[in-house]
């Protein structure tokens, strides 16, 4: 199972510990809660695993309380095994609440975030920390914005492809392995494990780092997924699309990726290739399809 110890959000957002107890507690879910209903006593569907917000209208709410009841609803909020509590808006706490998450071990943290803006910086990062992910072998480049994650067997040219796309004023984001990861339900991104980071390899040279050799600009850290290309060997017998009318897809991490098979031969660029694919996916994204048009232009010429 994932989790990230509280230790990190605290250095990620800079947050202020308010009392006196470990932050190694773990993280396990990205989802992040609000307990105003169950200050209020309602405590029948709380989820104390996720990290606890209070902002304006939570602490308002217990400095409002008589002190028997806010003891008592502390004392029940505090004694399920939360993660942490984040007071946002640099708000201070209440004493009572610094004493019995003493007490009963649990982190409270300090931002000057507002509560929104807070709540949407740490849900984009958690769910990114948390998303499913996938390792693949292949090559991922960006482009002209789009990003292309570029697949085939050993040899195929992946790599060649992917150094004269850079030389070409393109950016790379991985080599030979690529993490990919899901993100907001129907997104992928894709990164580099850290080892192999702004490395290329190219049979007969070796490893490069094209960080060094072509500057920053040739390279990204993450990137989304846009659109897959499979590199194979020509077939001689085998019928390829010519008018791009066959919409292919591949599935990964549950989210479907358009998918074009480009075949390879002595002689073709396929760099030159790679960069008209993603020129025309970024048409189709704009409702333009040459494949359609052509189709339509050549059967009025076959009516007429």
């Amino acid at each position: 199972m994932n989790q990230i110890a509280v230790e990190e959000i605290v250095d990620k957002f800079k947050l202020k510990q308010l009392n006196q107890t470990s932050i190694e507690n773990q993280i396990t879910l990205s989802d992040i809660k609000r307990p105003g209903i169950e200050l209020a006593g309602f405590f029948d569907h709380f989820t104390p695993e996720r990290v606890q917000i209070l902002g304006k209208t939570e602490t308002s709410f217990l400095n409002e309380l008589p002190s028997e009841i806010l003891e008592a609803r502390l004392n029940k909020f505090l004694g399920y095994e939360i993660p942490c509590i984040i007071i946002t808006r640099g708000l201070e706490p209440l004493a009572e609440l610094i004493e019995i998450s003493e007490k009963k071990q649990v982190p409270i943290l300090s931002t000057d975030y507002s509560t929104t803006s807070f709540i949407s910086r740490l849900t984009t990062y958690l769910e990114k920390k948390f998303a499913p992910q996938v390792i693949k072998h292949g090559v991922l480049v960006e482009v002209y914005g789009v990003g292309i994650l570029i697949k085939g067997s050993s040899g195929i040219g992946k790599s060649e492809s992917a150094l004269d796309l850079v030389k070409r004023g393109h950016r790379l984001i991985t080599d030979d392995t690529v993490i990919i990861k899901r993100v907001m339900r129907s997104s992928l991104i894709g990164s580099s494990p850290e080892l192999s980071k702004h490395h290329l390899e190219l049979r007969g040279l070796g490893i490069i780092n094209v960080k060094t050799l072509f500057g920053a600009g040739a390279i990204r850290e993450v990137q989304d997924i846009d659109l897959m290309i499979q590199l194979e060997k020509w077939d001689q017998k085998k019928n390829y699309d010519r008018l791009g009318l066959k919409d292919e897809s591949v599935e990964i991490l549950g989210v479907t990726l358009p998918k074009l098979v480009i075949p390879v031969k002595p002689g073709r660029n396929l760099a030159m290739v790679i960069e008209v694919a993603a020129m025309n996916f970024r048409l189709k994204s704009t409702g333009y399809n040459a494949a359609e048009e052509f189709t339509k232009r050549l059967e009025n010429e076959l009516k007429s």
